[in-house]
């Protein structure tokens, strides 16, 4: 696998994850359960798929 399929693969699996993390936080949030420690974390990790995601549109690596 060279570098280029690498970083697709990566960045894919980047956007599901942060997917399913953004749809389990939907679930808990319905159930009124913003304050649990499972909540926060799913939050935390969001912002930083956020970021993330956001330096890769930033050099172009992602489309806008």
């Amino acid at each position: 696998m060279d570098r280029l399929e690498q970083f697709e693969k990566m960045l894919a699996d980047l956007q599901k994850q942060a997917e399913e993390e953004y749809r389990q936080m939907e679930a808990l949030k319905a159930a009124g359960k913003e304050k649990t420690a499972t909540y926060r974390q799913y939050f935390a990790n969001r912002l930083m798929y956020l970021r993330m995601l956001e330096r890769y549109r930033q050099y172009g690596l992602l489309d806008q």
